[in-house]
């Protein structure tokens, strides 16, 4: 294996997954992402959408604050899983191989990604 250089990362997307039940604890988070980090914020999603098996919503953040937020979110989630992929322009590795999962994995839809 060839390795890859971190240079081919544009940028860092965390979904954010939740439910009906866990969607006041998302709403808490998303606020505080929003107040503390220069992210962008993406749409509630109240169903599955994409390779993504839960609702969620993206936070979509530069490679430059991944060594802050990545680890503030491990310990401030509140119990919600996260799910953080790099963005190199191969959407299915991206989300296959090169992933992060911060709380319980779930299983993606990588059809959705071909």
């Amino acid at each position: 294996m060839t390795p890859r250089e971190i240079g081919a990362i544009t940028d860092y997307h965390a979904h954010v997954y939740y439910d009906a039940e866990s969607k006041p604890a998302a709403e808490a988070l998303r606020a505080a992402i929003e107040a503390q980090f220069d992210v962008r914020l993406g749409r509630w999603h109240d169903r599955p959408i994409g390779p993504h098996p839960r609702w969620s919503y993206q936070v979509a953040f530069a490679p430059e604050i991944f060594a802050t937020l990545v680890p503030w979110l491990a310990l401030n989630r509140g119990g919600l899983t996260v799910f953080v992929h790099p963005n190199t322009g191969d959407a299915l590795p991206d989300h296959r191989d090169h992933a992060i999962w911060l709380g319980d994995k779930a299983a993606l839809n990588f059809a959705a990604l071909e």
